[in-house]
């Protein structure tokens, strides 16, 4: 165990405390999250599906008596006969329709039984902006409409109605909060008006009908939080690694006895042979020919005495070469 002390050092431990808090948060928060809108998002288009083929059904038939619309009613093809109620037009700030701004429009509907529902007529695009277009006012006589039952969205806190250019906006299709700011009581639900309809504006078009990338994303974030305790794992075991060899080097260093210094030697100086000097013969030197030894600079050994003819041992005689 004294081989894993150092991993009670304090860089060690706040490694491993991230490590755990991102392994954690992968296993139940970041993971599930995706792999619960993949299960949402693959739900939403069963059921569209399912709508497609099926007929109509009156609106009546699944209004709940309370509270909000069951999951498996949502996106259910329904009639509603009534009539629009006047002045109750409620704007949608800040939604995005075919990848581009817009304001979707929301009317009060009552119902022949008295009962009143929120329709969403479509959408119109803003103008200078972001500004809010005029609105078209729904038909004021009875109609019967065709349309898809959706839930509602919820709110923000600190995402209240409020009245900008004389028209009502909110931020979210919350039936209980747009119910409060035109002073009714809707059943908790919207209707989504099919184009060509009466009061229908530009028609929103279905959503598309693939599971997105959400599985995958799941997926990788589960990846994530096995390999991360890996990760530190393999770098804990390098270290280890490193300690041994590092304890081995030192074990080998002083086992080895001290080898005394090699101290450099200095070649002795010694007399390197001359080179041979020429001999000069009668035959190659003329009779009367003096040839002196040539002299070499710098350290020279002293030059071998050379061989002189009759002719050239007379003149160094007269001119004192030889002495």
């Amino acid at each position: 165990m004294q081989r894993l002390k150092f991993l009670l050092r304090p860089g060690w431990l706040v490694l491993a405390v991230i490590v755990a808090g991102f392994a954690y948060m992968c296993f139940t928060v970041l993971a599930p999250w995706q792999l619960g809108k993949n299960t949402s998002t693959e739900h939403r288009n069963q059921l569209i599906e399912q709508s497609v083929s099926a007929d109509p059904v009156p609106v009546e038939s699944i209004l709940p008596t309370s509270g909000p619309l069951a999951d498996d009613d949502e996106w259910r093809q329904v009639t509603a006969s009534g009539r629009y109620l006047p002045d109750t037009d409620v704007l949608i700030r800040l939604r995005s329709v075919e990848a581009a701004p817009a304001y979707e429009v929301l009317t009060a509907f009552e119902l022949t039984d008295g009962r009143v529902v929120l329709v969403n007529r479509g959408y119109e695009r803003p103008i200078e902006g972001t500004r809010a277009p005029q609105i078209e006012p729904a038909p004021t006589g009875p109609v019967t409409i065709t349309a898809r039952t959706r839930q509602s969205e919820g709110t923000v806190p600190g995402k209240d109605p409020l009245v900008e250019d004389g028209l009502r906006q909110v931020y979210f299709i919350d039936a209980p909060q747009i119910g409060t700011t035109l002073g009714l009581a809707p059943a908790d639900l919207y209707l989504q008006l099919a184009g060509d309809q009466p009061g229908s504006l530009n028609p929103i078009p279905l959503p598309q009908l693939d599971a997105g990338p959400y599985l995958s994303y799941g997926l990788q974030w589960l990846a994530f939080g096995i390999m991360a305790p890996l990760g530190l794992l393999y770098f804990a075991r390098a270290e280890i690694k490193e300690r041994r060899r590092s304890k081995a080097r030192s074990a080998a260093g002083t086992s080895e006895p001290a080898e005394a210094p090699a101290v450099p030697t200095v070649p002795e100086a010694t007399d390197a042979p001359a080179a041979p000097a020429a001999t000069v013969t009668d035959e190659a030197a003329a009779p009367d020919d003096f040839v002196l030894p040539r002299r070499r600079f710098g350290r020279s050994q002293p030059a071998e005495p050379t061989t002189l003819t009759a002719t050239e041992a007379k003149l160094a005689d007269r001119y004192g070469k030889s002495r």
